[in-house]
Parts: C-alpha cells; structure tokens; sequence
C-alpha cells in the first residue's frame, strides 16, 4: 500500500493532542513533534510533507478522535489509512524498549507502514454513509446495553420479592410488550392480586395481538405459590413500573434507529447487494459494511475470512500438534454477524440447508457445521461486493461444492 509514496506520517492519535512522525522512504525522520488537534497546524504540516512527494498519512484509531486528521489529510490530498491496535501490538514487540509514549507510537505506526504495508487498513470513502451509520450503530449498540441492564434489574428485583413469578418469565418473556405493560400498570406481584385475574386479562387482551390468557394463567399461579409477604415489596413496586417503561421507551428508540438505518441504507448500493443474499437483513448487512466497507482492502475472500475469524488455522509442531482448529482472533462484530446469517440461510435457504445438513452428517456439531457454511458464505459475499452485484442461486443441478460456494 505504501509503493510510491515518498513520505509516511505516523499520528498517534489522542483527544486533544496528536504525536506525528514523519519518514522517508529510506526510513529517515522528517518530522517528530506533537500537534495539537487542530485543522490549521495539521493542514499546514501535511502540506509541508507533500514537498518531498506523495505522503500517506496512518492513524492508529479511524474514528472518533482521528476522524479530523484524516478528513483534514485527505482534504490536502494526501492518502490515508490505520493500523490496527492488534497488528501495532505485535509490530512493537519488534522493536527494542518496553516504553509506552506517543513518540514511540507515532514512529512504530510510520515505520510499520513503511516497512510492512500489508498490516494497513483502507479508510473508506464513502464517509458520509458509513460514518453515520457508525454513530447510529454505537447508539444502537449503546441502547441495547442499556436495555439489558434494565430488564436484568427487574429480574433481580422479581427474584427478590417473588421467584415463583420471575420463573414465569424466562427468556426473553420478560422484554415482549405485554408483560412490560403488565409491570407498568400492576407494578408486581402485590398489585397483580389485587387487580385479579379477570381485570388482568381484561387489560392483556387490549395490550396483545394474541390470546394472552395462557399468560395470564401461568401468572395467577405462580401468585398462588407464595403467600408470604417479602420486607419491601412495596418499595420494589414502585420500582418496577418506572424501570419497565424505561425498557419500552429504549425500546422504542431502538425501533427508530432501525427505521434511520434503513433510510440511510436505502442511499447506499452494496446495502442492497448484500441483502439480496438469503439470511442477510437490515442490521447484519449495517454490521458487515460497518466491519470492511466496500471490501477492497481485503485481496482474496480468504484474508476476509481469516480477517472476520471464521477460517480454520492449521496448527502443527512436529509430531505433536496436528490439525486445523476454529480461529479465536478475528472482528468480533463481523463475525457475528456472518456467523448469525448462516445460521438463519441454514432454516431458510434450500441450498445452505443441504450444505448445512452435509456438515452435521459428517459429525460437525452445530456451531462447527454453521461457521463452516459461513465460510463459505463469505466467499459469495467477497465476490458480490467486488462485483457489485446480486446474489444469484445456481440455476442449474449444482454439484456439492458449487452448492456451497453459492450458499
């Protein structure tokens, strides 16, 4: 990535300051002082940098903090990319001293990408989709956290007062409208019995699509079950409706972001590509271009699936260790993402269920069997974003490979 460039500039990247250095191709220092975060003193030291040729500048964090320089780099015309943290973790065991200073950062950054270009990562250009999708991601990402902690702050206040009605609503019981609604009318156990059955169910069947009285049922006898009365149910009552339409009001927000992020996707041509293929939606299509962009900083669908964690690493040490096990590194978020939509193609899709099915008769367990089919899944969806374009199911009697390669 740094062929032709006659300058490289390393920005260690901080909230308020930067630390750039500066070096040739020879590996000489051009620059080594730090910057404030500030356009004009980093549009004045790139265009100074750009006497010498053509300058690649690499931060070390793209977003947030490192959002201005390199929005100010390329505004000057000046190439840019980012190490990431991982890859200048290993680069820096590779030079002598264990200090930690943003000086030594800012060159172990310049001179890894001088001397090793294939650690870069591309800085994708279509800022203004992706950016913004990246802040309604974090929001979203953020919202849901918020979300989980409020539903596991009822729990814990229901497995207090009454356990018998907390096991009512196991899994994700809890977080359905309805019961939300329950809490936040009746409060808990106490304001449940005093209500009744026949005025609860009254009230379920105005708040749900469906027949709530099964509910309704399960509830009134876990009811019975205790007759005891807790210290301080009546102050865990008066928590329990406010923390119940916090999780309704998060959930909300949630429902808007996802209408934003759909508007914002509908604008945005590799959205549509990537939900063309079975098992891939809104959110799984956002987290994937979130993940890798366009794609192209990835040469061969390999690197993108040794990059996304789902390729097998062979491991082999004499006669001792042999075999390929499941990759433990890799981005967390893209992996999750491809893993989920294989397991979703798996149930929707004929031909990633006859793959599917194939890997769990040779004895794959589930998780293997699904990571394996989103390998191959990932081999489709290189070659839909490199191409631009649709997914497209094999017309014709396919053999198993090419069954996989198109599932």
């Amino acid at each position: 990535m740094t062929s032709g460039f006659a300058v490289v500039i390393g920005l260690d990247v901080g909230k308020t300051g930067h630390h750039a250095c500066a070096l040739d191709s020879a590996g000489t220092r051009l620059f080594d002082k730090a910057l404030p975060q500030d356009e004009a003193q980093l549009r004045e030291l790139f265009s100074a940098l750009q006497a010498y040729g053509a300058v690649l500048m690499v931060v070390d964090q793209p977003n947030t903090i490192g959002a201005l320089p390199i929005a100010v780099a390329r505004d000057v015309g000046c190439e840019v990319a980012y190490l990431p943290g991982l890859a200048m973790r290993k680069a820096a065991d590779l030079y002598p001293g264990r200090s930690k200073t943003d000086a030594r950062d800012a060159f172990i950054i310049a001179d890894t990408a001088r001397t090793m270009p294939h650690t870069l990562r591309a800085v994708d250009r279509d800022s203004d989709v992706l950016a913004a999708l990246k802040v309604l991601a974090g929001f979203d990402e953020d919202l849901a956290h918020e979300t989980t902690r409020a539903l596991n702050r009822i729990r814990s206040l229901l497995t207090q007062i009454h356990p018998a009605l907390e096991r009512v609503f196991t899994g994700g019981t809890l977080a359905t409208g309805l019961v939300l609604d329950l809490l936040e009318k009746f409060g808990g156990p106490t304001g449940l019995k005093a209500a009744g059955r026949a005025r609860a169910l009254r009230f379920a069947r105005t708040h749900s699509r469906r027949d709530p009285e099964a509910l309704i049922d399960r509830v009134f006898t876990a009811l019975s079950e205790q007759t005891v009365v807790v210290p301080a149910t009546a102050a865990v009552e008066l928590v329990i409706p406010r923390v119940a339409g916090q999780v309704k009001e998060l959930k909300a927000q949630r429902a808007t972001v996802a209408q934003e992020v759909e508007a914002m996707l509908e604008d945005f041509p590799l959205a549509s590509v990537l939900m063309s293929m079975p098992g891939i939606g809104i959110k799984t299509a956002a987290q994937i271009l979130l993940a890798i962009g366009d794609g192209t900083a990835f040469e061969t669908a390999g690197h993108l699936a040794a990059y996304a964690g789902i390729a097998p690493v062979t491991r082999r040490s004499g006669t001792s260790i042999r075999g390929e096990f499941p990759a433990r590194a890799g981005n967390k978020r893209l992996k999750n993402a491809l893993f989920y939509s294989a397991w979703i193609a798996s149930h929707c899709d004929p031909i990633s269920k006859t793959y599917y099915d194939r890997k769990r008769a040779e004895g794959k367990r589930h998780n293997a069997a699904v990571i394996c089919l989103a390998r191959r899944r990932c081999n489709v969806i290189f070659a839909m974003l490199r191409n631009g374009t649709y997914y497209q199911p094999p017309t014709t009697n396919p053999s198993p490979e090419s069954t996989a390669l198109a599932a």
